[in-house]
This record gives C-alpha cells, structure tokens and sequence, in this order.
C-alpha cells in the first residue's frame, strides 16, 4: 500500500543518510526517488582495495565510500562522468577512476572539502556529501568470543560476530559540515550497510553522536535483508539494534525497518534463496560476484519484536528484497517504506 503523504511534503523534508559502503547509496536512490533532499554523512574508516591503496601510499582520507555516495546523488545517472567515476582499472591495482579524481583534487586544492565540492559540481549531485571526520582513522573490534582485530578490510572478514569496535585516534574531531546537516534534518536514515564497519563508526564521533541526539529528526534503521557478513553473522535484528544503542543511539532510535520475508506462495522462484521459515543456513548461487554465497535471512520474530519495541523504536517490517539480489534492498520498495516512515513521523508531530 502506498502511504498517504503528499509530494509537498516529500519534497520539504531533508534527509541525511549515514553509514558507508554500498548501503547508503540505495537509501540514497531511495529517497532520491520520492523527491526527498538528501545528504550523506560518511564513514571514512576504510582500508581495503583502492581506498586502502591511495591511503596507504597518499596518507589522505580513503575515498571509496565518499565516491559511491556522490555517484549515488548525481541527479542525471547517465551522464557520463556518473560512468567514469565508476569506471574500475585492473591494469592500475584496480582504482576507480572516481577514487583517483577526489585523490588527485585533494592534491591540488589542500582541500578534502573542496575536492568532493568539485566533484558535487561534476556529477550534478542533488545533496551533499560530508566526510564524518576529516582525520584519518583506524578501526579496531572485538568479536564476540574475544578476538582482537585491527582495519575495516580485517573486521569485515571475520568469521565470528562482532560485540564492539573503537576507533584510533578514539573520539576524533566531527566535520562541522556533517554535524550541520544532522542538526537540519528531518530524517535521520542509518543503512542498510554493514553495521560494525560501515554505519557505526560514524556513531564512535562525539561531534556526530552528540548532534544526532540533540536533532529533532526521526530516526531510523535499516535492517540488512540477509546475514551475510561475518561481522554480524547469528545476530538477529533485535541484537543489531542492541548494538546500534550500545554505541550511542540511546534513546534515539524512532524506527526500524525490516524485510518481510517471501512465503513460498507469494515468491515463486525466490525461494530458492530465502525459505519460509528462515531457519537455516542456505547455499546458493547469487548474480553478485563479490556477495558471500552463505546466507541467512533476518526474521522479524515475535520475540525480536517484543525488544526492538522495548528499546522505544516502532517496528515497520515491509517487501524490500530486490528480485535479482535478494541479499539487497530494491531501491523502490525501499522508498516506498521510508514514505511510511516520513508518514508516520508527520503525524507523530
């Protein structure tokens, strides 16, 4: 059912998305697709691939995720720098060409700031994309048996769960830019993405936590559709929220968005990769190349809905697995949930 809110409405509500990765730029499209001015807040925590390249060799901040955000809010996705900066080189230790620009920019200009401006002018972003922290910054974690694992490319990969993760230097100075923006919002949107290495390390910034506590704006989150990760993996839902709270959303968390799962009769097909139950454990074939082949559906319990509400969040749970790759959110079915939520959070006013 599509909620009742006018594209008036839509159009005056400004939204931020925080997090990192391939998350945010489908909340992004998302929101994009409602009419709904968007920023990004950005984790800068990344180690791994080109962004670990450039950082290693340039001591800037990785670029990667600022890059996916910015093709993520070019207003025309067929221009053709949208393509070019995506354009990815295995015969240059596999860069993007976007990752070299905002590290060449950075170069030229002293600027990270003015480097992403530049490249908002060149893309013809519809928002704004700021860097959490504009320091450099180390994430460390903790599984939950204990183990002790240093950088976003090692914690990603672990086999066990996640309990914590910290930054070094810890507490680093927040861009007053995205500070700002969370303060002028109307909607607060953390996800989808990797909780532990992509959505919290933005939360481990007191300038970021303490803006997102004193903002009036909604907030909510957005739950993976499948575990795939070992950063989060035998978590259910009502855990990623406990982690979310744990490392400073306390009292801030309004919604929580969930993927309804496909009953064999609704989802022909897509069965195939999620059971009914969602119990088990399930091998399967997916089109992503780099997507672990393992994967275990989020189930919106009875139990794990009783604590989601008990930490003060309304539960949503909605169709939003794409029908090619249903370990991600479809951009569509993702914007018309989060209508909901800017619906629901109208009337809460």
């Amino acid at each position: 059912m599509t909620p009742t809110i006018s594209k008036r409405v839509l159009a005056a509500t400004r939204a931020v998305c925080i997090g990192g990765g391939t998350g945010v730029p489908t909340s992004i499209k998302a929101l994009a697709a409602l009419g709904v001015s968007t920023d990004a807040v950005v984790s800068v925590a990344d180690d791994g691939g080109s962004s670990g390249l450039l950082r290693t060799h340039t001591g800037q901040v990785p670029p990667g995720d600022l890059r996916k955000c910015l093709v993520a809010l070019a207003a025309n996705q067929h221009n053709p720098w949208v393509k070019a900066f995506r354009e990815r080189y295995e015969f240059a230790n596999n860069h993007t060409l976007g990752n070299l620009i905002l590290t060449s920019l950075q170069e030229a200009t002293g600027s990270l700031i003015e480097s992403i401006a530049l490249c908002e002018q060149l893309l013809e972003t519809r928002g704004h994309v700021h860097p959490a922290t504009l320091c450099n910054v180390l994430l460390t974690g903790i599984t939950q048996d204990g183990q002790n694992l240093v950088g976003q490319s090692t914690i990603c990969k672990s086999e066990t769960a996640l309990r914590e993760v910290v930054l070094e230097p810890a507490d680093p100075p927040a861009n007053p830019a995205a500070v700002k923006a969370i303060l002028e919002a109307d909607l607060l949107v953390l996800g989808p993405g990797s909780l532990f290495t992509s959505i919290i390390p933005n939360l481990l910034i007191g300038g970021i936590r303490d803006a997102i506590a004193q903002s009036k704006a909604a907030t909510v989150f957005i739950c993976p559709v499948a575990d795939v990760q070992g950063e989060t993996w035998g978590l259910d839902a009502a855990e990623l929220t406990d982690a979310l709270v744990d490392h400073g959303l306390q009292n801030r968390l309004d919604y929580v968005l969930i993927n309804k799962q496909e009953t064999k009769k609704e989802s022909g097909n897509i069965t195939g990769y999620f059971s009914a139950i969602g119990s088990e454990t399930q091998s399967v074939a997916l089109s992503e190349p780099e997507a672990n082949p393992v994967l275990r559906p989020l189930i919106a319990r009875e139990e794990t809905v009783a604590r989601i509400r008990a930490r003060g969040a309304k539960l949503l749970i909605r169709h939003m697995s794409a029908a090619t790759i249903p370990t991600w959110h479809d951009p569509q079915a993702l914007a018309m949930a989060l209508a909901s939520v800017i619906a629901d959070a109208q009337r809460r006013q």
